[in-house]
């Protein structure tokens, strides 16, 4: 926004609007893009032209993270950038960042949101089961219990069939990957053989 002003993006422009990968936009998104683009815009959602050229510009895991915590940090995620390869910057965290993952669509037509974070040893969790859920927790509209950990809503009532779903494509069945990486199975399930799994599961990291 701004001056508190509303910055739709044009019918026209929405309608055709898709991810890089063609991936379509989830509902939640395009409500909000009828609402406002100028948030995202300020978080790098788009090419220099603009949200009214309809152009988003995502990027892999690696380069996100090397970009907004340094190049150290990009390297120590470069094996999941096959998988996460259309990843935005969204508002939020400290010193942990939320990210939107562009991965399968779950049943509602959306994608997870991420945590990461450096704070100790690198982090990627699953921490909304869309950007539905993200804009109405951050919104203060869900009445969601104090987090215990970034991946509580994966044992919530309601959202946590969408959770579990995106954390069997996502992580191979886990909540979560941290370091050190090969322990995680969905290591193991990208590099068949290489990995050092202790065990498999929903269960947090």
């Amino acid at each position: 926004m701004t001056d508190g002003v509303p910055e739709p993006m044009a019918e026209d422009v929405l309608a055709r609007a898709a991810f890089p990968s063609g991936r379509p936009l989830p509902p939640s998104l395009r409500a909000w893009l009828a609402y406002d683009t100028s948030l995202l815009v300020r978080h790098g959602w788009f090419t220099p032209d603009g949200p009214d050229g309809g152009e988003f510009a995502p990027r892999p895991i690696d380069r996100l993270v090397g970009e907004e915590m340094g190049d150290f940090w990009g390297a120590e995620f470069a094996w999941l950038a096959g998988r996460f390869s259309e990843c935005f910057l969204l508002p939020g965290g400290s010193d942990s960042r939320r990210v939107l993952a562009v991965t399968e669509p779950d049943e509602e037509g959306e994608y997870p949101v991420f945590a990461l974070d450096l704070d100790d040893m690198p982090y990627l969790g699953l921490m909304y089961p869309g950007f539905d859920v993200y804009l109405a927790d951050t919104a203060d509209l869900l009445g969601l219990p104090e987090r215990e950990t970034y991946t509580d809503l994966i044992g919530h009532p309601t959202y946590g069939p969408r959770m579990r779903r995106h954390a069997a494509r996502c992580f191979a069945g886990a909540d979560c990957v941290e370091y050190p990486f090969e322990f995680a199975p969905v290591y193991e399930e990208l590099h068949p053989g290489k990995g050092e799994v202790v065990g498999r599961g929903g269960g947090s990291c």
